[in-house]
């Protein structure tokens, strides 16, 4: 037997400490670096909690002077009736496993729930995989602290529906959690639905390599929360993390509150594409109150339709009375956007909110093969940091006029900007253009510091009130 020298103990020596630290460093990275992550976002979540409250204001009125109803100022939280049955998944058969793919599992507890009039679907602290589930009247989906809703990153285990997409009904992907023509569903609780996107994000970019005009509908992924043709929807205190497209996306809905949300999708090391919070399509009445919200994308964008006959197709319409009131934005694209599908907003408040290297604080992506009107819009009561105050310009992406040969004139009117305390690059990004009108703004009680551009050219826009506006002074 050969005798072992000293030099090759030490190079058993070096080895095995390198496999050792490789095993113990994989397993940080595997288990701590997650841990650390939530706790950052457990931490955000907490300061959410309990919202601020306002005292209702009798008469409050929205821009155009009708009055607020007094279900805007209704801040109560779902609390589940001891009546509704409790269908708690691990009870059924659905196991605490994140490689384990459970849709049929989890959707059959759903329909058992809904076969038996009702019920809340109850996910305790735990991991699951799925792909699309489908909530039923009467259903509820309720998540516990500790509760992972993970979604698979195979595009293959997604149905494919005819569903809303970019302002067009199309056969596409649903969301992770749907619900279609329902009345009083809820979702709650402190658990997480995430979104498991790493791997769509990148097929995103490699894809943009091969192909820079690629469209986000080309690029195969779901969204996290779809509600569609619903009523009194109200989705309170959870987090939406890692979406692979939109984090949620509500299609004429009525009455819908959204109350103590985080969503965040990164902006690096990879960025997470068209990852906008929250997507306004064709509704009525929607408050978003005491959320944070930090995307890839715009943070509530407001959509209707898109297309040279937009106006006339009875899939598309007007989103009216929206409220976004309390909220905290890190980064994003926009805090609110108007676009880059949509064809009628009026009556939308967005107040008392906090900007952390926001974009653009109010965006008006003015499309120019799309007939659009934006109308009675308030800002106000807004702090903290954006690269641009007010910022309107053509939005030309996938410019399409089909068969028509005009270019259709679109509008923004009656918008007031008032008790504003903001940091910019820019204060007044605004460009002239033949294919719209802009008219009726009055900016109020302003205190801005702009880095690059503080000049404001009242030409731009017809009837422009300006009234205590501080610039850089």
């Amino acid at each position: 037997m050969k005798k072992i020298t000293p030099v090759f103990i030490v190079l058993i020596v070096i080895v095995g400490s390198f496999g050792i630290g490789y095993g113990i460093g994989h397993l940080i990275h595997k288990v701590l670096q997650p841990k650390a992550f939530y706790k950052v976002i457990d931490e955000r979540a907490e300061a959410l909690v309990p919202a601020a409250t306002f005292d209702y204001v009798e008469g409050e009125t929205f821009p155009d002077g009708s009055v607020i109803p007094a279900w805007f100022h209704d801040y109560t939280r779902v609390e589940h009736d001891a009546s509704l049955k409790q269908y708690n998944i691990r009870k059924y058969g659905v196991k605490n496993d994140s490689t384990l793919l459970q849709t049929e599992a989890i959707q059959a507890v759903i329909d058992s729930a809904a076969n038996n009039g009702g019920g809340v679907i109850y996910v305790p602290k735990g991991t699951y995989l799925t792909a699309s589930l489908f909530f039923k009247q009467g259903t509820h989906l309720y998540l516990a602290k500790g509760a992972v809703l993970k979604a698979s990153d195979n595009i293959g285990d997604y149905p494919v529906i005819d569903t809303r997409m970019e302002g067009q009904i199309l056969k596409y992907f649903p969301g992770i959690v749907n619900a279609d023509g329902v009345d009083g569903f809820t979702i709650s609780g402190e658990g997480i639905i995430n979104g498991n996107g790493l791997q769509f994000w990148r097929s995103f970019w490699q894809r943009r390599k091969v192909n820079r005009n690629c469209t986000n509908l080309e690029e195969l992924r779901p969204r996290l929360i779809y509600i569609s043709n619903s009523k009194n929807v109200q989705i309170q205190g959870i987090k939406l993390l890692n979406s692979p497209f939109w984090n949620s996306h509500f299609y004429r809905c009525e009455n819908v509150k959204m109350f103590d949300l985080y969503i965040f999708a990164p902006v690096k090391p990879v960025k997470a594409p068209s990852s906008d919070a929250i997507d306004i399509d064709v509704c009525t009445n929607f408050l978003v109150k005491n959320c944070y919200m930090e995307v890839n994308d715009d943070a509530v964008a407001l959509k209707g339709g898109k297309g040279p006959w937009a106006d006339t197709d009875p899939n598309n319409g007007s989103n009216i009375n929206i409220i976004i009131e309390d909220c905290t934005y890190g980064f994003c694209h926009g805090a609110i956007t108007f676009g880059s599908e949509s064809v009628h907003d009026r009556n939308i408040v967005l107040r008392r909110c906090q900007l952390d290297h926001c974009n653009r604080l109010l965006w008006l992506k003015m499309r120019p093969d799309t007939p659009q009107k934006y109308e009675y819009i308030t800002v106000e009561n807004i702090s903290g940091h954006a690269n641009h105050f007010l910022y309107i310009r053509p939005w030309t992406q996938f410019f399409d006029l089909k068969d028509r040969k005009d270019i259709p004139i679109s509008y923004g009117q009656h918008i007031t900007m008032r008790n504003i305390d903001l940091e910019c690059q820019h204060f007044f990004n605004v460009k002239s253009s033949d294919q719209y009108v802009l008219s009726d703004f009055t900016f109020e009680n302003i205190k801005v510091k702009a880095t690059a551009n503080g000049d404001i050219d009242k030409s731009l826009i017809e009837n422009f009130v300006i009234n205590n506006v501080s610039i850089n002074q």
